[in-house]
């Protein structure tokens, strides 16, 4: 399974989140290797700590702003409290450039 997939208007992405970073960014491709076959989720760097939700906040703030879209249209589906999540992004108005190197 790829770790994005369309879902008619919603872009589904596996995210490898590593929080209580010096900043909020996209890293880029994680996995093993370098072709798409081994790309296992998009890693991304959050400031926020894993208190309380704190990052899980921050990180669809982050989604949000990256991808162009309001808060309400990033829905967290799994991984609330591990690292490894999937996320809903309702009708994404641009694709970073750190991830349109990897989808």
């Amino acid at each position: 399974m790829s770790w994005y997939q369309w879902k008619g208007k919603q872009l589904i992405i596996t995210l490898r989140v590593q929080p209580k970073a010096s900043r909020d960014e996209i890293v880029g491709p994680y996995g093993e290797g370098a072709n798409d076959e081994e790309i296992e989720a998009l890693k991304i760097r959050i400031s926020a700590p894993p208190v309380d939700g704190k990052a899980n906040e921050q990180l669809i703030k982050f989604i949000a702003k990256q991808f162009g879209v309001a808060r309400r249209d990033v829905e967290l589906l799994s991984g609330t409290t591990g690292r490894n999540k999937r996320v809903a992004i309702t009708e994404p108005k641009r694709l970073p450039e750190k991830a349109r190197g990897a989808l």
